[in-house]
């Protein structure tokens, strides 16, 4: 950048939720130092409060060859199962291990200013986390519902920070940040899951031979918790073979040669997809209202929500997302 320390303005990174997708955040952080780029402050949301508060601790190499060692046996160990109401998994693994890797950290031994996102419970309302424990901000700020408990924090419960900020442009600029650069990781998601054709079906059908172990870890979820047992679905009687019935026995689950003998989805790709299709809506509406100077969209649609093994690429697709802006990144802060 041709403008000094001094003269430039203030930047501001806005990390966005995504699950596993996340840690193309870590990639995006190296790729900016690399053009010497270097973020004044950083909000998070989820995945983006994770990646950002270890930023903010001065620690991303040793997270970096921390996650890229991480194995599916090691994902299924930090998904401890509480089968509580609140959710399948209570997350005090995670939480545990964030304690012992860097201590309990607060907000103010940060380096730079930091910000996390999560939901109010009851009323819905959008809580920005700038004091306190970052470990335990950063655990209300990666609670989403349904899968991790809530978080009682200050007397209320607080839920994933998606729900209503999933890029925290506005929590940016609330801090004080002149030019914000957004990173949204579900740029990219709507009509890629269930999409014929092309190498993503290849790699889905070699899955399907090999159950991959997200669909193994929702059987196991169903074999433990009775209430997600559902009595099987009678088998429909033969139709009467009269020209209407045989015209319409081609609707019929499972008929012949029809599209209902693929496979549905699965309990875990449709809560994915379902949380893809509501983050991409959310972060589109507060977008208009509130857009960044620069949006930059990793394209991560292969990695699914649970696949936190895939570091390696998301990380690589990270660096390549901000290297294919590098013209904008000029551009944006050029005198």
């Amino acid at each position: 950048m041709n403008a000094s320390d001094s003269e430039r303005p203030r930047i501001g990174l806005a990390l966005g939720g995504g699950s596993a997708r996340g840690w193309a955040h870590v990639g995006v952080i190296k790729a900016l130092a690399e053009m010497d780029i270097e973020p004044d402050l950083v909000a998070g949301t989820s995945v983006g409060a994770i990646v950002g508060a270890i930023y903010g601790l001065d620690a991303l190499e040793g997270f970096e060859e921390w996650v890229l060692r991480l194995t599916r046996r090691d994902i299924i160990g930090y998904m401890d199962l509480g089968f509580s109401p609140g959710g399948f998994f209570e997350g005090k693994r995670l939480v545990r291990t964030f304690h012992e890797n860097f201590g309990d950290a607060q907000f103010e031994d940060l380096r730079l200013p930091f910000g996390a996102v999560a939901t109010e419970l009851d009323t819905g309302l959008e809580v920005w986390m700038r004091e306190g424990s970052v470990a335990e901000a950063v655990r209300a700020s990666m609670s989403l519902p349904g899968m991790f408990t809530p978080v009682h924090h200050n007397g209320r419960w607080l839920v994933d920070g998606g729900l209503v900020n999933p890029v925290p442009v506005s929590l940016c600029r609330a801090m004080g940040a002149e030019r914000v650069i957004a990173v949204s990781l579900n740029g990219d998601l709507l009509g890629r899951h269930f999409r014929r054709g092309g190498t993503g079906s290849r790699q889905r059908a070699a899955e399907r031979s090999d159950p991959n172990w997200v669909d193994r870890l929702a059987a196991g979820i169903r074999a433990h918790a009775p209430w997600l047992k559902m009595p099987p679905i009678p088998q429909m009687p033969p139709l009467p073979q009269i020209p209407y019935f045989q015209q319409m026995a081609q609707f019929r689950p499972g008929a012949r040669g029809t599209p209902a003998t693929e496979p549905g989805p699965g309990l875990m790709q449709v809560t994915a997809n379902s949380i893809n299709i509501m983050q991409d809506r959310i972060t589109r509406s507060r977008m208009a209202g509130d857009p960044p100077d620069l949006l930059v969209s990793p394209r991560l649609a292969q990695i699914g929500l649970l696949e936190f093994d895939r570091a390696e690429e998301a990380i690589a697709e990270g660096e390549a997302s901000i290297r294919r802006m590098a013209p904008a990144l000029k551009d944006l802060f050029e005198e």
